[in-house]
């Protein structure tokens, strides 16, 4: 008997984005499994920001398909089990609201009354913001944090949603090294727990340990999806492969593709 197999937390195919008339993702496959860490690479203007947001349904596609735990983007409806984590500076900026505020958003979709606040909101809140070390900040205004605390607040936003696959657009970006350490400590426990996590990056940092795969994006196209070992260079996304195509121990395959191809 063929046992039923448990949808990938993402599932992008043949992918095709095009803003006012440019292309800027073309043909894109991507995947995300259970428990899975992924990072996106690549140069800027090569589509992993717009990959991302279209994956989570705020920039529309000419073609192709996003699934989201088995269903597709336009009939999916279990919001608290995506956590979009935003580049800061869409995400905070002028944003005139405390550590709690922001963090409670994150419960909405979880509420079947706007504006109540139930004691589980509350208690998932304050977990959340424990968990990502701010619980002395839980009354500080977001937009005088620095900009690791604010990223931070942004995680435990997603946090008390529950999520079981975060979506973070370059969460390290102007985040000094301790920080980056901090967020590598708490994205190892969220792993460890199953979390999937896709996470757009231009350097690696204390978090490449932690990385499963790598997926290069050029032009807006895969160039690369294997071992993130292979990537040497995430500031200009040089990718080294000793020879055929590289295997990680648990399984996770590279899969090098031709420059310019679509894949």
């Amino acid at each position: 008997m063929t046992l039923p197999t448990t949808p990938s937390p993402l599932a992008v195919r043949g992918l095709t984005v095009a803003l006012d008339g440019r292309p800027v993702l073309r043909q894109v496959d991507l995947d995300v499994s259970a428990g899975e860490f992924v990072t996106l690479l690549g140069a800027n203007g090569s589509g992993k920001s717009t990959l991302v947001r279209a994956a989570v349904g705020l920039v529309p596609f000419s073609s192709g398909t996003v699934e989201l735990f088995g269903t597709p983007l336009g009939r999916f409806r279990d919001r608290q089990r995506l956590g979009y984590v935003p580049q800061r500076s869409r995400a905070v900026a002028g944003v005139p609201a405390t550590m709690h505020e922001v963090v409670m958003s994150g419960r909405l979709a979880r509420r079947r009354f706007v504006g109540w606040r139930s004691k589980d909101d509350l208690a998932a809140v304050e977990a959340a913001i424990a968990r990502v070390g701010l619980s002395d900040r839980t009354r500080s205004a977001v937009s005088e944090m620095s900009g690791g605390q604010q990223q931070r607040a942004l995680i435990a936003r997603a946090l008390a949603a529950g999520a079981e696959l975060l979506i973070m657009d370059e969460p390290t970006a102007g985040v000094d090294h301790d920080n980056q350490e901090s967020l590598a400590e708490l994205l190892a426990g969220l792993v460890a727990e199953g979390t999937s996590i896709l996470l757009v990056a231009h350097e690696l940092g204390p978090l490449r340990p932690l990385i499963h795969r790598a997926v290069v994006l050029e032009n807006g196209t895969v160039t690369y999806d294997g071992p993130v070992d292979a990537v040497r260079d995430p500031e200009h996304v040089h990718v080294h492969v000793h020879s055929g195509r590289p295997e990680k121990a648990d399984g996770f395959k590279g899969n090098p593709v031709g420059g310019g191809q679509d894949a």
